[in-house]
């Protein structure tokens, strides 16, 4: 039987046309992240089990790819349960590896920590366009600042890199766990129901608001909770503004909200008002959620009308290094949904920008060895002036062959005979 040549479901072949693109748009972040003081770093592209699974992940954790134990650890034939065959998995994004990265290295790391981190994740989620079982994510984090100046600079840094990749009119979607909790105290909601709203709450973009009514009716809440909650963001409707939105929570809320939240939120949105680069907008939108349950603060989204949803997101999360430590430390990530941004630049018809030029040469099949060094030889001198030149046998089919190489950004062709 002939094995199979399509890649697994979830995951793809990229052909040369868009990692000519993907080369290009990680050049362009990495660039700018480092001129924003974010270093990168590396982790491993599997995790303990253990970390992967400590109920910080949310809807992800079901989503691991697990691995088995190796040789004389896998005991098949005494296994009761996963734990006893599984120990490793592989990483569903990078916050938790760098949580982890940071507990092991933090000594021999400068305070606050900037980093960059650029790889593959695996969710075993169910594909759809723009979502795969292996993709890039992209995050920049900043550890051991408490104050908003994390925030402020991971917005900017992140928009500034998306303006540079040609992106205009986007939002940066923001909102903050914590006003999350004061409006659904302020409704009469127990707190040990706070992830059951939450998690209704976030499918407010796609059920309305008598959707959201309905499943929390069906959840079995009060009438009078879920109108009094719901009531908060009706009366919201056209408060885009940061200022305007909190301004009306802090009316509303009373004791329930802490000024001191709502002013960070205010002294975040007006700094990156006032210095960003891109051309967005920064609008509060109450009914953001985010899906990990490791946020404690802001939380922050991105959304492109082009894709009709989110290509990215982030927020504080101070309580997860502790998990590893004991010792809390202040964190804040923003995470670029790479995938995404390649998907809408293909699209578009993205080309990449100040290319070199290349140029191929094409050498009959039979030419000769010191014909051939001649050849190779003029296109030593065309790579030392800064072009790109293909060296390679003309194929019988010379006309499909230089279709397939202008696909790919050749411009020129010389053809070389033998005689």
């Amino acid at each position: 039987m002939a094995l199979a040549k399509k890649p697994v479901n979830g995951m793809k072949d990229i052909l040369p046309e868009e990692m000519q693109i993907r080369d290009y748009v990680m050049n362009v972040i990495k660039e700018t992240y480092r001129s924003f003081g974010f270093t990168p770093i590396e982790t491993p592209c599997m995790e303990n089990i253990a970390n992967l699974s400590n109920k910080q992940g949310g809807e992800n954790e079901k989503l691991i790819f697990k691995v088995l134990k190796r040789g004389e650890k896998l005991k098949l034939e005494t296994a009761q349960t996963e734990n006893d065959v599984v120990d490793y998995g592989m990483r569903y994004d990078l916050t938790v590896p760098l949580t982890r990265f940071y507990s092991n290295n933090a000594n021999n790391l400068p305070a606050p920590f900037k980093a960059l981190q650029m790889g593959n994740v695996w969710r075993a989620d169910r594909p759809q366009r723009g979502r795969y079982r292996q993709f890039m994510q992209c995050d920049i984090d900043i550890l051991g600042e408490p104050g908003n100046l994390a925030e402020i600079e991971l917005i900017l840094a992140t928009t500034t890199t998306l303006g540079r990749l040609g992106f205009k009119n986007f939002q940066i979607r923001i909102n903050e766990r914590r006003i999350l909790k004061a409006m659904a105290a302020y409704s009469g909601f127990a707190e040990e129901s706070y992830d059951t709203v939450f998690i209704i709450l976030d499918k407010m973009d796609k059920i309305g608001l008598e959707g959201v009514a309905e499943e929390l009716a069906k959840s079995g809440f009060a009438k009078e909770s879920i109108e009094k909650y719901l009531a908060l963001f009706q009366n919201m409707e056209g408060k885009e503004e940061v200022a305007d939105g909190v301004a009306y929570l802090v009316q509303e809320l009373g004791d329930y909200l802490d000024p001191k939240v709502a002013e960070n939120l205010r002294e975040i949105a007006a700094s990156v008002n006032a210095t960003k680069e891109a051309d967005f907008a920064l609008v509060f939108d109450p009914t953001l959620v985010r899906g990990m349950s490791y946020y404690t603060g802001t939380i922050f989204e991105i959304a492109m009308p082009e894709f009709g949803g989110s290509c990215g997101g982030g927020g504080r999360y101070d309580e997860m290094i502790g998990k590893f430590t004991g010792n809390n430390v202040p964190a804040c990530g923003f995470s670029i949904g790479f995938e995404r941004i390649i998907l809408l630049l293909m699209e578009q018809g993205f080309q990449v920008p100040g290319q070199s030029e290349k140029i191929a040469y094409l050498v009959e099949k039979n030419c000769p060895g010191g014909k051939l060094a001649e050849v190779i030889a003029e296109a030593q001198k065309e790579r030392a002036n800064g072009k790109q030149v293909l060296v390679a046998r003309m194929n019988k089919n010379k006309k499909f062959q230089k279709e397939k190489l202008s696909a790919e950004g050749y411009t020129q062709f010389k053809e070389f005979f033998n005689r």
